[in-house]
């Protein structure tokens, strides 16, 4: 995530949205809900819009920008270097910093051992949890008083413990002039009831198939990794994504997603004995980080669970149906491989080596 995210175009299934919250604040009485709940599965876009309303809510030239932040002012400079004085985020590195900035921090840091940013970021948001003692860490910011609009940013929200909720809840039942939360949450069925009563939760999660379908096949735009993107293939993509766009399209760019039909034949391979688990072992890891593998390896597990319960396959362009009509996997082997996949993701958080870990799922692969 970069400063980019503040200033990026608005998505065609948000215009509606914001055009009803920036109304609020440019026309008398000039109000917007104290707390705001951006929640919903991954890829339709709630992060966009939430910094993007940030972005344009601390611009200081909204009233002439009603369409999005300016970009120019001072208080667009701030956001670009993370350092705005009226801007708290929890947890810090869900802040959006500009790309000068983010070198900037890995320069000062260069002597720490280099890591894969992706994973790393992946690892911390599996394992980060938002403590009482940061929610109590806002308090003075919240109620220091003063000109001007003052903006908390939770993301993750479901990962509060239960004390930080309820220490949450005194600063959502008593309303700070000019102060505004927002929560942003991938699972808001984990958020405690008592928190989402007190919040408004903006409607981001309904898009209409036509525009979805219009948006990722625009921003795919004819050929992905010199492939053509077939009508077909983006209906695919979205019915994978549940039919969220940004989702869809991370997908289609994802170096694990070209290799489904290959994923198909090791574990045919393997499951005849045509192939040891340690030659499919050292192959994989040359093709991809095991963290990648596991998310295709989950991809997969669904769609053959799909085809096991009589339903037909999500994936049309590769033979996952032709190959299940000779051999089914059992319920049982099924789940043991799913509750393998999870400990692995366990393992790596305890950095436990990528071979070991690629050693031992290719030997339950085999026996799927």
């Amino acid at each position: 995530m970069t400063d980019n995210i503040y200033f990026a175009p608005l998505l065609p299934w948000q215009q509606a949205l914001w055009t009803q919250l920036t109304s609020r604040v440019l026309s008398p009485p000039h109000n917007l809900p104290h707390a705001l709940l951006a929640a919903g599965m991954q890829g339709m876009g709630k992060r966009a819009f939430v910094w993007r309303l940030v972005a344009w809510l601390l611009c200081r030239e909204h009233d002439q920008h009603p369409l999005g932040a300016c970009g120019r002012c001072q208080s667009c400079q701030w956001l670009r270097s993370g350092t705005h004085p009226s801007l708290q985020v929890l947890p810090i590195t869900s802040t959006p910093i500009s790309t000068e900035s983010q070198e900037s921090h890995e320069a000062l840091n260069s002597g720490a051992k280099k890591t894969n940013t992706k994973s790393a970021k992946a690892i911390s948001n599996a394992t980060l949890t938002i403590k009482v003692d940061d929610i109590r860490a806002l308090q003075p910011f919240i109620y220091q008083g003063g000109q001007g609009m003052r903006i908390c940013v939770l993301d993750h929200a479901e990962k509060m413990t239960t004390a930080a909720a309820n220490a949450l809840l005194k600063t959502l039942e008593e309303p700070q002039a000019q102060v505004h939360l927002f929560l942003i949450s991938d699972r808001p069925a984990k958020l405690l009831p008592t928190i989402k009563s007190r919040v408004q939760q903006l409607p981001l999660q309904t898009i209409v198939s036509s525009m979805a379908n219009d948006y990722v096949a625009h921003e795919l735009g004819s050929t992905i990794n010199r492939e053509v993107v077939s009508p077909i293939q983006i209906a695919q993509l979205l019915q994978l994504a549940n039919g969220a766009p940004l989702a869809a399209i991370e997908l289609a760019k994802a170096a694990w997603y070209s290799k489904r039909a290959l994923w198909l034949t090791t574990w045919q391979a393997l499951r005849s004995g045509k192939r040891s688990s340690t030659a499919a072992s050292d192959y994989w890891q040359a093709e991809l980080s095991l963290p990648d593998f596991l998310k295709l390896t989950e991809l997969m597990l669904i769609d053959i669970r799909r085809v096991c319960l009589g339903l037909d396959s999500s994936q049309k362009d590769i033979a996952l149906s032709a190959a299940l009509e000779q051999y089914q996997p059992t319920d049982s082997a099924l789940e043991a491989l799913a509750s393998q996949l999870q400990e692995t993701k366990t393992a790596l958080q305890q950095n436990v080596q990528e071979k070991f870990a690629y050693d031992k799922l290719m030997q339950d692969l085999a026996y799927l």
